[in-house]
């Protein structure tokens, strides 16, 4: 079947990807929108090698036009910054001088190349946290096989750090499994009705030992009832014990940690009123630079200091997939001297 040139307007105009048709003589004769937003407009009648100068892609439609068939290559287009492109050309028969006589399309690849970087960027991640504390429980399984084999004191001391390092790996693993699960579900909106006040007094009480034992203040003194969200109740409660257990964490010793939540009008991606539930401390503060990254994997402003206190780096990410999850957003704002505040904000359920 031959198409017509109506039928490949029409072809072009549905496609989301820039198509471009090319006669024989290396012309535009027809592109679609994205095309021109890429390339810009007043395309057809204009030299191909005005638009597309990459030489992989004149390649690839040089041998088209000769020989048929289909071509492909990888290409990176500047517009202003590099975007890598997959482009296929493809011959189209029983053309006319002047009429297509190859089809051009350019698929962004950029998601697929970042979603690639994430994968392997995640394996040698979880590999360097793992191997950190296996090299340490190795060497010192060997140090208690040898030279502290009749030291009671340097064993106690060994064991000490082994127990140690084997909860950090047990940590790692618990928060890697959670991540993975919530996921999976991420795409799947809850359904049951959870009142964020009583969740957070249910969090106070789990770890308001630990805070006293570090000497930090817990306040919480909300002057609603009852404020309900459609959510999973497991997974919220694991977002607000995570957030309280940063403050507690990264606050300074004898500071307090301030729990509050309030009713706000709708704001832009939410349709409905909101509750904002902030959290903050009285910590050293992030630079601004940093706060963009918190909620990626394994990302840590202090590193050493993270590891020390038995983070895992993957705390935010899971709250930040989980809050995705209840079609909420995360908010954080950092005074460095004065302390960092996590807001999240969830659809009110009336």
């Amino acid at each position: 079947m031959t198409l017509g040139k109506s039928d490949l307007r029409s072809l072009l105009g549905a496609a989301e990807d820039p198509m471009l048709l090319v006669d024989r003589n290396w012309s535009i004769v027809e592109a679609n929108d994205a095309a021109e937003e890429l390339f810009g407009h007043e395309l057809p009648g204009q030299p191909l090698v005005r638009a597309l100068r990459n030489p992989d892609a004149i390649r690839a439609l040089s041998s088209v036009l000769d020989r048929g068939g289909r071509a492909k290559a990888e290409i990176t287009l500047s517009n202003p910054d590099p975007i890598p492109f997959r482009l296929r050309v493809a011959s189209l028969s029983g053309v006319e001088a002047g009429e297509a006589a190859a089809v051009i399309v350019l698929r962004d690849i950029s998601p697929w190349q970042a979603a690639q970087q994430m994968r392997s960027d995640f394996v040698a991640n979880v590999s360097h946290e793992l191997r950190s504390p296996l090299t340490t429980l190795a060497g010192l399984i060997e140090t208690l096989r040898t030279t502290a084999s009749d030291d009671p004191e340097a064993q106690a001391r060994f064991l000490g750090i082994m127990s140690r390092e084997a909860a950090r790996m047990d940590r790692l693993i618990g928060d890697l499994l959670s991540l993975s699960r919530v996921e999976a579900d991420e795409r799947i909106r809850p359904t049951d009705p959870v009142d964020l006040i009583a969740t957070i007094r249910n969090v106070l009480t789990i770890i308001a030992e630990r805070a006293e034992a570090s000497d930090r203040t817990l306040s919480f003194e909300p002057d609603l009832e009852a404020c309900l969200v459609a959510g999973d109740s497991d997974q919220l409660t694991q977002v607000f014990q995570n957030l309280l257990e940063n403050a507690v964490r990264y606050s300074r010793q004898g500071g307090s940690v301030h729990i509050s939540i309030e009713r706000r009008k709708p704001m832009p991606k939410f349709a409905t009123e909101v509750w904002a539930i902030s959290i903050s401390d009285e910590g050293e503060g992030i630079a601004p630079e940093h706060i963009p990254r918190l909620t990626e994997r394994f990302y840590r402003v202090d590193s050493g200091r993270s590891r020390q206190m038995g983070g895992t780096g993957l705390g935010l990410a899971i709250v930040k997939h989980i809050v995705n999850r209840h079609r909420g957003r995360l908010v954080i704002t950092s005074r460095q001297g004065v302390g960092t505040t996590m807001t999240v904000l969830l659809p009110v359920l009336d």
